[in-house]
Order: C-alpha cells, then structure tokens, then sequence
C-alpha cells in the first residue's frame, strides 16, 4: 500500500514522503497511529504543506544516514559457529543476526533488508557491504570462526595479534573429518604427546634408587 508518511520514520523515510510498505503494516500499525494515511489524490493534496518541506527534511534525513555509514564503515564483527572439516557450517549467520549484531556494538540499528548479502556459510573472513544509499558505501568485515576457538581467536586479537579466521582454518583448525563422523573432537597432539611422556618407564637411574637396601 502507497501511504503518505506524517512523520520522520526511521528506516522508511521522511514526512510528507510518498512510500510503499506493506499493507498490514499501513492498517494495523502507522494508520491508526496517525503517522501515516493512505496516499489517495485528495490526501495528496491536503497534506501539500507537508510535501513542500520534504525535499528539505529528505537532506536532513540523507546527512544522518551519512553519518551512520561513517560509523559503521569498517566495523568488524565475529560469529563462532559449529563447522565441518572443509569449513562448511552446520547453519549460516544471518542477514538478521548481522544487523543484531552490528546494533549490539554500535548502537546503529538497521533494517537486515540493507545488508546486501545472503546468509553466510562458511568459516572465513567476508566483506559485507550494506546499502544505505548514501555518499559512502560501508562495508562490514564479518568473521566467522569454528566456536571452540572463538575465545581464543578473540583473545589473540585482544592482545593485538592480527589473526584470521583463514589463520584459524590453516592453523588451529581442531576438526578433523573422522571426528566429524563420529562426533567427536579429535585428542589434541600435544596432549597425547604429553599422555605418553608421563606414562614412559622411569630411566634406570630412577629405577636403581627404587630398589630397597638388603
């Protein structure tokens, strides 16, 4: 349903703007809240005051969205997610769950239509650019890593350290494909190296200074 909009709303547009939303939307929420009537001509014509100042209230709006794209260009955001040994997900993250996300960190709330990207499905690093039709075209650096080593990896970026998801994959990467199978972690290397070194049989100082005296 085409409606005039009677006030600023954030996400559809400015006062006096002619905009299309859905029709539930327009009867059940911003009718009857007197934010919005429908755009029929005699509408159209009452609410020519409105209109002459939307143009003005258009550069308003468009220098807040300006603003928001400077503050959420850049952004880095990290999802730990189960994954399988070629760095598949058991899921995805979300076009709803960046935007949750992005406001969660910055306070910038925005409507998951704008981020322009379909779920994600793999461990890795994406970029992920969000429409807001302004002057800038932000763009978000998603990271995605296998959850056991989310703390880790996060950790290590605490200190500094500019560590990937790739670095993880290459790395740190703890599922191996037999695991995946039987749905278990694989023991790690070092543990088992650790396992074997503390059940060796004492060297033979240690097994001399066991025996007892005659």
């Amino acid at each position: 349903m085409k409606v005039i909009l009677l006030q600023d709303l954030y996400k559809h547009g400015v006062a006096g703007e002619v905009v299309k939303v859905a029709d539930g939307f327009a009867r059940n929420y911003l009718i009857p809240r007197k934010m919005a009537i429908k755009a029929t001509t005699s509408a159209l014509r009452q609410t020519e005051t409105i209109r002459q100042n939307v143009e003005a209230r258009k550069a308003q709006y468009n220098n807040m969205l300006n603003d928001l794209a400077h503050q959420i260009d850049g952004v880095e955001l990290f999802f730990g997610r189960r994954a399988a040994s070629t760095g598949k997900l058991f899921g995805s993250v979300t076009t709803q769950e960046i935007a949750d996300e992005l406001d969660r960190v910055t306070s910038v709330d925005i409507n998951r239509r704008r981020i322009s990207q379909q779920s994600l499905r793999e461990v890795g690093t994406h970029h992920v650019p969000v429409r807001l039709g302004t002057e800038i075209a932000p763009m978000l650096t998603i990271s995605i890593v296998p959850e056991d080593e989310l703390p880790e990896f996060l950790a290590a970026r605490e200190r500094g350290e500019m560590v990937s998801a790739e670095d993880i994959m290459a790395e740190g990467f703890r599922y191996a494909t037999s695991a995946d199978d039987a749905g278990e972690e694989p023991a790690d290397a070092e543990e088992s190296a650790d396992v074997a070194e503390e059940e060796a049989p004492a060297d033979a100082e240690d097994a001399i200074s066991a025996v007892p005296e005659a």
